[in-house]
């Protein structure tokens, strides 16, 4: 009996061990692997950079399917790219490097709803979320729903005051809606953050 238990010991040992050893050796290869995928990309080949990566693929790698993400969008495949960023947001659903991620395959197919959904999904998660808000604000800005995209503006305005991109989009929602006082304010602390700004120049040139 004594004998069996040892037998069973040194089994466990071996296989910890050995798990421990092949776990280090995958270690070591996937950051050989993502060091080779950066030094291709910096060069500008994208192909080499996703096949450094594709040898070592896990589905179950949150960092691969990002990274698989950010280089097949840049290698022109946005379908391909937009299904990475979608595994890499259910393998870690609070992410929102990898929404965000999402949203440049999603736009260049010109899926806007879905682009939409996604930056929903991270207000829900960080309401206050500076690009988000800014880019929500822009696309309902452009949609010429500008009571929407003033909800959006205000957020970051009030965030950073000094934040020459949400002043100035703000101050221009400010405007549509027939706030010239509010929007004149805005322009000119525009031109505080960038004196002689050209967009800040044109909407005060606007109101009477």
């Amino acid at each position: 009996m004594e004998t069996l238990k040892k037998i069973v010991l040194i089994i466990f040992i071996w296989i910890s061990g050995g798990s421990l050893w092949l776990t280090a050796q995958n270690e070591k290869a996937l950051q050989e692997a993502f060091t080779a995928s950066y030094k291709a990309e910096a060069a500008g080949e994208y192909t080499r950079a996703i096949e450094f990566l594709r040898k070592e693929y896990n589905e179950n790698s949150y960092e691969i399917n990002l990274r698989l993400g950010w280089l097949t969008y840049n290698n022109g495949s946005f379908s391909e790219s937009a299904a990475y960023y979608n595994k890499a947001i259910q393998l870690m659903p609070y992410s929102i490097e990898a929404r965000l991620g999402f949203a440049l395959p999603a736009s260049a197919m010109g899926n806007w709803e879905h682009v939409n959904n996604r930056y929903q999904e991270i207000l829900k998660i960080d309401p206050n979320h500076y690009l988000t808000n800014y880019r929500k604000g822009l696309i309902y800005y452009y949609r010429e729903d500008y009571q929407t995209a003033f909800n959006h503006f205000e957020r970051i305005a009030n965030l950073y005051p000094f934040d020459y991109d949400a002043i100035v989009m703000f101050a221009w929602t400010n405007l549509r809606l027939g706030k010239n006082r509010e929007a004149r304010v805005l322009f000119n602390k525009a031109l505080l953050i960038r004196p002689g700004d050209e967009s800040a120049t044109e909407g005060l040139g606007m109101i009477k």
